[in-house]
């Protein structure tokens, strides 16, 4: 396999508190295609390794791919430890693909080289080709940055960090000389140009909630989860909220939350956050790993909860920015349990989804199907084992009315499963061979 070496971007030019710019294609504001099947080509299957504890998935990644038609046959195996290529990353990498899965995106998560953001070409099995031209972010967005691709036809890459988080903006363990008025820290929103490699804009800003929650100590912890609008003119950002006792500044672990809140910006300019609430869920909904917001064929958006303590929502956000709480779809409802906890999920088509979940009372995992237009929901029917957990999942791949996934426990064989997302039935694909303590993480 031919390997070819970094060449390091200066980014000189870029240093400062904003750099704006775009192309003129770079809005995004062309309808949704439908999905198209597509017959030839690749899929490529990420496993984690384990690096103290079994499923800890901090040892790094391996990735191998193949074709649509070997991913669909239960006589492949795929051993990716043993037969993989190494992407960069410390931990766990975070990792993307083209809508054609000829390309794969990587941002190396932690270590020397945190938030090294690289792509290569997939030319099956372990043959990945390294583009000789990379960048770097961590001086904007620091070495564990949080970033998904947006849905504008493989253009743009969102990355995003909260950082330095004080009472009155005042440094990291100083006590601030004016009376308490907030915790706040210091948003980056930047746009990676996918195609060539460099940092297109980014910007940094403080994003106040309302006096009132401020003054209780609410702030933003996290961000994640964008998502595009269907106009192409806004960029909606998942949170994932967090409280801090006002008289000691410690954080407080239960609390009563305050309804779900995502941050819209405008787009290509990141310019004007303004934050927006739910009153249907009172979850976080930055995601963890994956997409946790889509763009539906009807044109809203749909973003899903977790930690919220009556079992995670799908949430509408209507094509008027804001949410939609007339659409209520409780998934401890729809499925007759609690403690729902939507782990990663993935839109298909035609408001058809599915989600990767936890409850109480469940060891293991499970996959659900979902309608969103009727808001009903049921647990796929496929073999499930204690071992089986789906926390760390990052990728699925939709083909068609098809979603395919990596199901395996933690150190056990598992399988390829194709999902009709007309019909909500599970069918066996390739064998992916295991090893003690790690897991597949994700198709991309």
């Amino acid at each position: 396999m031919k390997k070819q070496f970094l060449n390091f971007l200066t980014l000189s030019a870029l240093m400062g508190t904003i750099v704006l710019s775009s192309c003129s294609d770079d809005n995004g504001g062309d309808p949704i295609e439908p999905p198209v099947e597509q017959e030839d080509r690749f899929i490529t299957v990420a496993g984690a390794l384990m690096a103290d504890n079994p499923g800890d998935g901090n040892g790094g990644t391996m990735v191998y791919s193949v074709s649509i038609e070997e991913a669909k046959d239960p006589e492949t195996q795929i051993s990716v430890y043993t037969e993989g290529f190494g992407v960069k990353s410390n931990r766990t990498a975070r990792l993307q693909s083209s809508e054609d899965g000829s390309t794969l995106f990587n941002i190396a998560y932690t270590g020397d080289n945190g938030g090294e953001f690289s792509k290569y070409t997939v030319n099956g099995g372990d043959s990945f080709v390294q583009s000789d031209v990379s960048v770097n972010i961590s001086q904007y967005a620091g070495t564990s940055p949080r970033w998904l691709k947006l849905n504008d036809g493989d253009k743009t890459g969102i990355a995003l960090n909260m950082a330095n988080i004080a009472a009155n903006n005042a440094p990291a363990g100083n006590t601030p000389d004016a009376a308490f008025a907030y915790y706040r820290g210091v948003a980056t929103v930047l746009a990676l140009d996918l195609q060539e490699s460099l940092i297109r804009s980014y910007v940094q800003y403080e994003i106040p909630l309302t006096e009132e929650e401020e003054a209780e100590g609410h702030t933003i912890f996290r961000l994640d989860g964008s998502v595009l609008n269907k106009a192409g003119d806004k960029l909606i950002i998942g949170t994932w909220m967090r409280k801090y006792n006002v008289a000691t500044g410690e954080t407080e672990g239960d609390y009563e939350r305050l309804g779900s809140k995502s941050v819209v910006v405008d787009y290509p300019s990141f310019a004007n956050p303004s934050v927006i609430n739910s009153t249907v869920g009172h979850g976080d909904n930055s995601g963890y790993r994956s997409h946790y917001s889509y763009l539906g064929d009807d044109g809203n958006i749909y973003q899903a909860t977790e930690r919220d303590p009556a079992g995670s929502y799908i949430l509408r956000i209507n094509q008027s920015n804001v949410y939609d709480d007339s659409y209520v779809f409780s998934l401890n409802h729809a499925l007759g349990l609690s403690g729902v906890t939507i782990e990663a999920w993935q839109y298909a088509q035609d408001g058809k989804a599915f989600a990767l979940i936890s409850h109480d009372g469940a060891e293991n995992g499970f996959v659900v199907w979902m309608d969103l237009d009727a808001r009903t929901a049921s647990i796929v029917d496929m073999p499930y084992d204690a071992d089986l957990e789906f926390n760390q999942y990052q990728g699925f791949v939709v083909d068609g009315i098809d979603v395919y996934m990596a199901v395996t426990p933690v150190g056990k064989d598992g399988n390829i499963y194709i999902l009709n997302s007309n019909t909500g039935v599970a069918t066996k694909g390739a064998t992916l061979v295991n090893q003690p303590g790690n897991h597949y993480i994700g198709i991309f």
